[in-house]
């Protein structure tokens, strides 16, 4: 059997089939752990999501409780993964840079919210969804978190809209967005959360939300403005609650 001067010695079939279960096993090691920060990430995110509605609706002390909660479970995964990245990251100049800006965003609310801030420290807390989704894009990530929140921005377009464009006629531009927020919408419900099949409040959540987009694009579309004005008034409703629970 010929010997190739970039190898230590002759090749043999044993020698060829431990190198190829090594490299198997690295590539398992590596698939596994892109698996298991994204899996670990999630599910601090479901803390996340209590403490931003904490500041947006409940008390001062409501909103230390929870993102003291959401500290302690993010400073658990920074053990592990500080260092040691997580190896969809392993390449990200940011990181270093995102990890800073969690913990910063995390100590302000805190303090914003024990004196009482709570609509600042709400603002604050939404740079850490900020973070991640642009931690994301950058590695080129879509996760459910991911397209609820593209979702989200193009409702608050929906929201902030003059309501004269749909007072006594709908314009184009409130069809248009009604088509681009039913688009999203189909988009989360092709694409379950991981805990879709074991909640039992998944699919009603989602048939509540999916039913409010379908509300306002049917009435964009039939130049309902009255029609138009109750949907728009049902969209955040509907989404908050699917976020809060799965987003």
């Amino acid at each position: 059997m010929p010997t190739h001067r970039w190898l230590s010695g002759p090749i043999t079939a044993a020698g060829l089939a431990a190198s190829l279960a090594l490299t198997l096993a690295a590539g398992a090691a590596h698939a596994g752990d892109v698996a298991k920060f994204e899996s670990e990430l999630r599910s601090a995110y479901a803390g996340y999501r209590k403490a931003l509605f904490a500041s947006n609706s409940g008390t001062a002390a409501d909103t230390v409780a929870a993102v003291d909660h959401f500290s302690a479970q993010w400073a658990a995964l920074m053990v592990e993964w500080r260092s040691a990245r997580p190896p969809q990251y392993a390449d990200d100049p940011k990181w270093p840079e995102t990890l800073a800006q969690v913990a910063a965003a995390l100590d302000t609310a805190k303090k914003q919210a024990a004196d009482g801030q709570l609509a600042a420290a709400h603002d604050t807390l939404e740079q850490v969804r900020a973070a991640f989704s642009a931690l994301h894009a950058r590695n080129g990530i879509i996760g459910f978190s991911d397209r609820m929140n593209a979702y989200h921005d193009q409702m608050e377009k929906m929201l902030a809209l003059d309501p004269a464009l749909y007072d006594k006629k709908v314009a184009p531009e409130v069809v248009a967005l009604a088509g681009v927020l039913d688009y999203l919408a189909a988009d989360i419900e092709a694409h379950p959360a991981p805990e879709a099949a074991t909640a039992p409040d998944y699919a009603s959540a989602l048939l509540a939300f999916r039913a409010s987009v379908t509300a306002v694009l049917a009435a964009a579309e039939a130049g309902d403005p009255a029609a138009v004005k109750a949907a728009v008034a049902g969209l955040k409703p509907a989404y908050a609650r699917f976020f809060r629970q799965f987003g």
